[in-house]
């Protein structure tokens, strides 16, 4: 007897994921690319908000923002690479921003429901690991 599978998402749905990658993985670049020339440029200065270091810190921002933003636009190991992006906004939002109005600490939070709900979901169907 033959199984058939519930889960096939629609087109749309596969559409819309591609969508929300492409646009979340594009803007969280444009966010990484300037720490990226700070890199390059080797100034290293950038805040230090859970305690290990400015550079570590530095390089972990870069890592999620620049790195796993392109894993994210291309749907290759998407549900890894949205760990760090979730790590990254949750710090932003919740200790970088977090005794700031909702009106500046607002855009980490949309982000970090956005790399939620890719870590759950999956990248869809136009993905390069589909």
């Amino acid at each position: 007897m033959k199984r058939k599978f519930i889960s096939q998402a629609p087109l749309s749905m596969d559409a819309g994921l591609l969508i929300l990658r492409l646009i979340s993985g594009g803007l969280m670049l444009s966010h990484g690319w300037p720490k990226l020339q700070k890199i390059a440029a080797g100034t290293l200065e950038f805040g230090d908000p859970i305690g290990i270091g400015q550079a570590p810190s530095l390089f972990l921002a870069v890592f999620a923002e620049v790195i796993c933003s392109v894993l994210v636009i291309l749907g290759l190991l998407t549900r890894a690479a949205v760990i760090p992006l979730i790590i990254t906004m949750a710090v932003a939002f919740f200790i970088v921003h977090g005794a700031d109005p909702l009106g500046v600490k607002e855009l980490s939070l949309i982000y970090l429901g956005i790399f939620l709900t890719l870590f759950f979901t999956g990248p869809g169907k136009y993905a390069i690991e589909r």
